[in-house]
């Protein structure tokens, strides 16, 4: 897995828990959902997600670095 798709892997698993969370719970947990969709948006543009860096510290390899192996 690479870190690309990491990011994807955990945003969507955070918002399906935070929707479900906000459903049982209370519905100020879709700010958590907010957060994760802002966070994405920046991140198209800047390419830069704070959830690479922790990606990266676990060992995932970038994208680009693995087509070339």
């Amino acid at each position: 897995m690479t870190v690309e798709r990491g990011v994807r892997l955990m945003a969507g698993v955070i918002v399906l828990l935070s929707l479900a969370l906000a459903h049982f719970f209370s519905h100020y947990w879709l700010w958590l959902t907010v957060f994760v969709g802002l966070n994405l948006l920046q991140s198209a543009f800047t390419n830069w997600c704070p959830a690479m860096n922790i990606l990266r510290a676990m060992g995932l390899k970038d994208a680009n670095c693995s087509l070339t192996k």
